[in-house]
């Protein structure tokens, strides 16, 4: 599975390419790995709290793409309420229900969801007061964010087809809405992508190195190729909405944005600010911020 939530009976479970077992993946956490979870959870909300706007684009590092050289796997719209606290507004698979879902989730959960609890990344995208506010009205606006909910999920999905969605061509297709101010409508899927494509909106290809992904795609479920163009697939190359893709398109699209990337190791916290990745198993840099956990 190259993206994508998928929950059991509810939000915050994984899936797994390797596995047909897509709804079993949960793992059992300790008490002290839980513990350190919600303190990185703290450091979170803390980075949150210090952002002006009312959304901003969160994502984290969820299943292990490591092989696919891919940190993030899952990306939402993290809005504030009225009471100041935040939630995550996501697309998940409903692995009981057999179909895509709208979540909104606590901070808390949506940190949890980190597959590997002994080490774990989130990503904040803070945007421009503008865009963040514009954002914030399309994914709070429930009959248009269902509106562009597809019936059909796919972990790998195709971004201009409308056949298919992972959670992360969701959250694209919700930023064309937003700053576009697309009129809801039974087309509303088409015109996002139809404006992500004028953007433009160009996602970089996923190199799958070797033929098992199309060899998989015929046993494995929720992940397809059907959506893909011929050549894409030929060339083992497929493009996909990753978080590292919606990004990209948001740090062109509204250069005002600012990111801040935070890490755990079950020793500490690093908090690390602009558009350069964490070092790999969350080693602090100079100018990086360090909490213990200890």
């Amino acid at each position: 599975m190259l993206a994508g939530g998928v929950a059991q009976a509810a939000p915050g479970g994984s899936g797994s390419m390797a596995s047909s077992q897509l709804c079993d993946r949960t793992k059992p956490m300790t008490a002290d790995q839980q513990d350190r979870l919600l303190r990185f959870s703290a450091v979170v909300r803390d980075e949150l709290a210090a952002a002006d706007s009312g959304a901003v684009l969160i994502s984290r590092s969820g299943l292990d793409l490591s092989r696919f050289h891919i940190r993030y796997s899952h990306t939402a719209i993290a809005w504030r309420g009225e009471n100041g606290t935040w939630s995550a507004r996501q697309l998940y698979y409903a692995c009981d229900e057999s179909r895509p879902r709208i979540y909104d989730q606590g901070l808390s959960g949506f940190v949890m969801g980190i597959d590997e609890p002994s080490l774990g990344y989130v990503s904040i995208v803070r945007l421009p007061a503008e865009a963040a506010r514009a954002l914030r009205l399309a994914a709070l606006d429930t009959p248009r964010a269902l509106n562009l909910l597809a019936a059909n999920y796919s972990a790998n999905a195709y971004p201009f087809s409308l056949r298919y969605q992972n959670c992360n061509q969701w959250v694209m297709e919700l930023l064309s809405v937003a700053w576009a101010d697309l009129a809801d409508g039974k087309d509303l899927r088409a015109r996002a992508q139809n404006w992500l494509r004028q953007a433009p909106y160009v996602p970089e290809p996923v190199d799958i190195g070797s033929h098992a992904l199309i060899f998989a795609s015929n046993f494995v479920p929720l992940v397809h190729l059907d959506d893909h163009p011929e050549e894409d697939r030929f060339a083992l190359k497929l493009r996909i909405s990753l978080p590292s893709t919606v990004e990209a398109f948001v740090r062109e699209q509204r250069p005002g944005s600012e990111r801040v990337e935070l890490c755990h190791d079950g020793r500490q916290v690093v908090v690390h600010r602009g558009w350069t990745p964490i070092a790999e198993g969350c080693s602090p840099g100079d100018n990086d911020r360090v909490v213990s956990l200890d």
